[in-house]
């Protein structure tokens, strides 16, 4: 197991889940003083971007609701008055160390857009010079597909790759990934080092019990090789245990280390991977495959077996084999009526279909990513 020494970490990003600043459901203000002394304590020699859960939870208790609410309308409306009294609490806090904050409000579409991804990074360049500690949580106000399942987990790992961080720490409300659930196991041991997510790691992984928060043990594990893939280092730890993020920060064996990738994907890649929403998939055969995983070529129409959902030029699309395995994602250079029209075609008969000067690629090798790692996505059934 490799030594934890974090003294060279210079840009750490925290994520703290509703779980690690609630009690039963309310703000726990005593915890969130600890916390934030030992955060303050921290951005003295670092610079600290915070992901912090919370304002559905603080909406809620504002609004004297006895549970989170279940409906999209009635957990944004929650997230707007939470969201204030949130930053209101951290601003008091550090502010009283010496330090300002800067809300940051994101949603799926500053990662999916270049122009706005590259936008979001000069922000935080910025505020890092000006020494400002940056809350950053989705926009769930205006957001509909991000209030989900680890909404946030996903997040900090985003933006661990976005402003190139050196270390990703989310704190949950478990000691770390175990190998059972430990809350319905006894025999059930911490894992306290894993080399790389693989599909036995991801099935370690549970769901989210708090009945606060959102994410669980699953998100956690991807966000932790979302940061992996941009060379950050991730622990999973428990955010209630007594000063927990100084003793990361010293190298203490404390929850769940996961390492980063020796050869990272770069930022196009990982953009491919994590910051894009399929909007159809390509079914292709085994030969396809095997040229886009093992021979890393581009994607050819004469191995596409069937074209699903409706798309344009250049947008993102799965690739995915003939059982519906996903196996690769990337920018389609054809939309999708053209891609039916020549799919299982070769280049002499496209050609007669298109005319000259078409493009023999369906999804060029430089816009593909391999994503065989990541779970199948479920289908969501159709909106009432």
């Amino acid at each position: 197991m490799p030594t934890r020494d974090f003294s060279k970490a210079r840009r750490i990003v925290i994520k703290l889940g509703t779980g690690v600043l609630t009690e039963r459901g309310h703000f726990d203000a005593i915890h969130f003083a600890r916390l934030t002394a030992d955060l303050a304590d921290i951005a003295k020699n670092h610079e600290l971007t915070l992901v912090s859960s919370g304002a559905v939870a603080l909406g809620v208790e504002r609004l004297g609701l006895s549970k989170r609410p279940k409906t999209v309308s009635s957990k944004q409306a929650a997230a707007a008055i939470g969201q204030g009294l949130l930053m209101n609490r951290y601003e008091n806090a550090f502010g009283a160390a010496g330090f300002c904050v800067a809300q940051v409000l994101l949603t799926h579409g500053d990662f999916s857009s270049r122009t706005r991804y590259l936008n979001a990074r000069r922000a935080f360049e910025c505020l890092f010079a000006h020494g400002a500690i940056p809350v950053v949580n989705e926009n769930d106000t205006v957001s509909v597909d991000e209030i989900k399942l680890g909404d946030n987990d996903n997040l900090a790992g985003l933006v661990a790759g976005l402003i190139s961080a050196d270390l990703l720490i989310i704190a949950s409300d478990v000691d770390g990934l175990y190998s059972a659930d430990p809350r319905v196991d006894p025999k059930a041991e911490r894992i306290s080092f894993v080399e790389a997510v693989t599909p036995e790691i991801e099935s370690l992984a549970g769901g989210s019990r708090s009945g606060v928060g959102t994410g669980g043990m699953a998100t956690k594990v991807h966000a932790a090789r979302c940061a992996a893939e941009a060379g950050v280092p991730t622990v999973i730890v428990n955010g209630k245990a007594p000063g927990i993020l100084p003793r990361v920060l010293s190298g203490e064996d404390v929850g769940t280390l996961f390492g980063a990738c020796l050869a990272p994907l770069s930022a196009r890649k990982r953009w491919l991977a994590h910051a894009l929403r399929p909007k159809g998939v390509l079914r292709v055969d085994d030969g396809a495959r095997n040229a886009v995983l093992t021979l890393k070529r581009s994607l050819l129409p004469s191995g596409i077996r069937a074209v699903e959902g409706d798309f344009g030029h250049g947008d993102p699309v799965d690739v995915a084999d003939l059982s519906g395995q996903v196996f690769a994602r990337g920018l389609c250079t054809h939309d999708s009526e053209t891609l039916r029209r020549i799919a299982g075609r070769h280049s002499d008969e496209i050609e007669a279909i298109l005319g000259q000067g078409f493009e023999e690629e369906a999804i060029h090798r430089d816009d593909l990513v391999d994503i065989s790692h990541e779970p199948t996505p479920t289908p969501r059934p159709p909106a009432a």
